[in-house]
């Protein structure tokens, strides 16, 4: 079982988003956020979250990058509990267990984005306002292969 992490190359999503997510905090796409949002309420840091910003489920911040990762059945588990608690105090749904089809079902979507990935790949989302709602698409940044040579410091600990 796969999910995505936040992950930051750089600092500037701490520039660009109203919030961003945590390095590593489990996330998902989020674009339910956005979406009874019209083309006037796209501006500034909010256009930045919407146009390419994956949902942090800790934080609730957003992130530009997430990296493919495995997830353990007990963390989708908790994951879900927190979604369907957003759902109540910032959406207004009426109680956890209302809400948590709704958040198993956005876990779902995105465990099935990334189960066709390896860990360590990055995705990014660009989002667009249609007449149909909001579209996603995602982009996928495959993980580059490295020699070891790049990441280990060869040696001896024996003094002498």
């Amino acid at each position: 079982m796969k999910l995505a992490r936040a992950v930051h190359f750089d600092e500037s999503d701490m520039n660009v988003m109203h919030i961003p997510a945590r390095t590593g905090e489990w996330c998902i796409s989020g674009g339910f956020e956005f979406s009874n949002f019209t083309q006037g309420d796209l501006v500034g840091k909010t256009r930045q979250a919407f146009a390419n910003g994956w949902l942090g489920l800790e934080t609730f911040g957003r992130t530009t990058f997430v990296a493919v990762t495995q997830m353990e059945p007990f963390e989708r588990d908790a994951l879900a509990k927190l979604l369907a608690d957003h759902f109540v105090e910032r959406y207004g749904a009426p109680d956890r267990q209302a809400a948590l089809p709704v958040a198993d079902e956005e876990l779902r979507q995105m465990m099935e984005l990334c189960d066709e990935h390896e860990s360590g790949t990055v995705l990014t989302v660009a989002r667009d306002l249609t007449e149909a709602g909001v579209r996603e698409t995602f982009r996928v940044i495959e993980r580059q292969s490295a020699a070891l040579d790049q990441f280990a410091i060869h040696g001896s600990l024996d003094e002498g």
